[in-house]
């Protein structure tokens, strides 16, 4: 069996460093992609929140367009009236109490 020459010995140790730095680095790479996945997975997340958020605002602006469209409508006047007279009649018997002797 033929030993290694000066030359070879050079060639393996240079190999295996630099498998040694490609490992390291992709070692290092790879922790550097989990966190940045981490980090996009907060903003989605956040972007969602944000989206929700949006939707509800939009729907209690629809609300509110709905109730000032009651408001402003002869027809919507005269519910919101009759129902704040019936609502004061009724408070009204209630708080006088009926007299029986």
């Amino acid at each position: 069996m033929v030993g290694l020459t000066i030359a070879e010995w050079i060639l393996v140790a240079f190999l295996s460093i630099a498998l040694f730095i490609f490992l390291v680095l992709g070692i290092i790479l790879l922790k550097k992609l989990i966190d940045l996945t981490e980090e996009a997975n907060k903003i989605v997340v956040k972007g969602q929140n944000i989206a929700e958020k949006a939707d509800n605002i939009a729907a209690k602006a629809e609300d509110v367009a709905e109730n000032v469209k009651g408001m402003t409508s002869v027809g919507g006047v005269v519910k919101t009236f009759s129902k704040k007279l019936l609502e004061n009649e009724e408070k009204s018997k209630k708080k006088t109490p009926s007299k029986k002797k």
